[in-house]
């Protein structure tokens, strides 16, 4: 999961270097965090939350098919 969103982030933004995605696993639920740079930041979540909505649901798609639940933070 935690590749997959690295992936995807990478192929947005202008700095993929920046680019730091870092995972927390329960036992039920992982949660996601992505860091971008912050002229990036609005390339990730998109307009009106479209891109982040997406990725949230391709996200959501992946861990469905692993039987775990999995939430993506965007931080700043």
């Amino acid at each position: 999961m935690k590749e997959l969103i690295e992936y995807i982030a990478k192929a947005l933004v202008d700095h993929p270097e920046a680019v730091q995605v870092n995972e927390v696993e329960g036992e039920q639920t992982s949660v996601i965090e992505l860091k971008v740079a912050k002229e990036d930041l609005g390339k990730v979540i998109g307009r009106q939350g479209r891109t982040a909505r997406a990725m949230r649901t391709i996200l959501s798609a992946a861990s469905t098919k692993l039987r775990k639940r999995a939430v993506l933070e965007i931080l700043e």
